[in-house]
């Protein structure tokens, strides 16, 4: 069933005092809302949803705004449900007419709106947000022909990956997941199995390898005698069987891996996905997660440097490669093709589509750079403290969505966020300027009394 949209109905409550008359209705939150097309996202948005019978869904307006709030001021799910209950300019933005005591939604039901949404249709708050900067003067639709282009990484919410961590997770998991089931297990190494992990951890602090080797060699043998133990307990039981496959699964993978193996390996037991990726940073050779690709404006708008387009990408591919897949991606997203894509040495060999490939711009090419690339070329690095804002201010820094649609969608939200916040300090700049120049309407001169 469709989801039930809000409109504005009008009312009035003898009890109750509507919020557009107890706020600042000026307040650049509510001016952003006035101003975004919630009938654009109710179309893309409520389109995931049929016409079969059955409960309706939360409305767009409610989901998509507490979505947008979240990454926009870099709140958790919890926080985000304690500011909204207290604060009438979030419920306005959300669509409620009157100021709410009690959620109207819980607390598990964004988790479940993202993952309905997808990737696919939450890329339709970052085409709103540049729409919305069109309409209120912050960015001009020349602005997006012209693109930066860099790639980066969005960490998991993991652990420091170690083969002795690792290990012993993975037979903790096994032995409570078997003690959950009612398997009895030979033996749980419960006692030993820890102590071999702080001895581990402490010999290779003090710079003792051999030693180290040795528990990290015992915490490998416990690990696989668990291992048979349960094969041998589950064996002939399908329920059981189906039940354990994907742990064991991970937990041999963990076991035979090596420190110098090539391939994918496993970097944690709760997000199996997760990628090692070296970006060459002298404070942190690797990082563990996902590569996202990132494309802002070439030429900063007067709202500021938009993001024009993320996608994340799986894989860990090279970052020349992705262009094939990111530049069309970015014209279908932004509605317009583009006129220049500038990019750093490491999409040196790039693969972009043929009518784009005499398009694309690396930082210290001599050929075919006029005067007027050179000075675009320079203006390359100003992707970087976007990066960085998308990371310390959006939720990139940390993902703690799961699986790898997690990842996809918390990019595009961390974009959106961003995107909307810059929108928000626009208005409130505009504001400012209207208020500056309405100022002395409001103020007689003194009048000088002459003695």
């Amino acid at each position: 069933m469709r989801p039930k949209e809000r409109r504005d109905s009008g009312q009035k409550d003898l009890f109750r005092a509507r919020l557009d008359q107890i706020v600042d209705m000026t307040h650049p939150l509510c001016k952003l809302g006035a101003t975004i097309d919630w009938g654009f996202l109710e179309q893309r948005l409520g389109a995931v949803y049929s016409d079969a019978p059955g409960h309706p869904p939360l409305p767009t307006r409610l989901m998509a705004g507490l979505a947008i709030l979240k990454h926009m001021h870099d709140l958790s799910n919890e926080a985000l449900c304690a500011r909204w209950l207290e604060n009438p300019y979030f419920q306005l933005f959300c669509g409620e007419e009157f100021f709410q005591h009690k959620l109207v939604f819980d607390r598990s039901s964004m988790t479940r709106w993202r993952q309905r949404m997808g990737e696919e249709k939450l890329v339709a708050l970052i085409q709103e947000s540049l729409s919305v900067a069109t309409k209120t003067g912050a960015a001009k639709p020349a602005d997006f022909s012209k693109v930066i282009v860099d790639a980066t990484v969005q960490p998991k919410a993991v652990a420091h990956p170690t083969d002795a961590k690792l290990m012993h997770r993975a037979r903790e998991k096994l032995v409570g997941l078997a003690k959950k089931q009612g398997v009895a297990l030979r033996q749980s190494y419960q006692r030993v199995g820890k102590y071999a992990l702080i001895a581990y951890q402490r010999y290779a602090h003090a710079k003792q390898f051999k030693r180290a080797r040795r528990e990290l060699r015992r915490l490998r043998t416990m690990l696989g005698r668990v291992m048979r133990d349960v094969a041998r307990k589950i064996r002939g039981k399908a329920a059981l069987r189906d039940i354990f496959v994907k742990p064991l699964w991970l937990a041999e993978r963990v076991r035979d891996q090596r420190q110098n193996q090539r391939g994918r390996k496993v970097y944690s037991l709760h997000a199996p996905e997760v990628e090692c990726i070296g970006k060459g940073k002298a404070h942190r050779p690797y990082e563990f997660g996902v590569k996202v690709s990132v494309a802002t404006t070439l030429n900063r708008s007067k709202g500021g440097q938009f993001v024009a387009h993320v996608s994340a990408l799986p894989g860990n591919p090279y970052d020349g490669h992705t262009l094939e897949k990111v530049i069309p991606d970015m014209e279908r997203q932004i509605g317009a093709s583009l006129k220049r894509i500038v990019a750093d040495r490491g999409y040196r060999g790039h693969n972009a589509p043929q009518e784009h490939k005499f398009r694309v711009f690396i930082s210290g090419q001599k050929r075919r750079v006029t005067e007027q690339i050179k000075r675009e070329l320079r203006r390359r690095s100003a992707v970087e403290p976007v990066i960085g804002h998308l990371k310390a201010e959006h939720r990139m820094g940390r993902n703690h969505l799961a699986h790898a649609q997690g990842d996809a969608i918390n990019a595009v939200l961390s974009a959106a966020g961003y995107n909307l916040r810059r929108l928000l300090a626009w208005l409130a700049l505009l504001l400012a300027a209207i208020w500056t120049a309405i100022a002395p309407e409001f103020h007689e001169p003194d009048q000088i009394v002459v003695a």
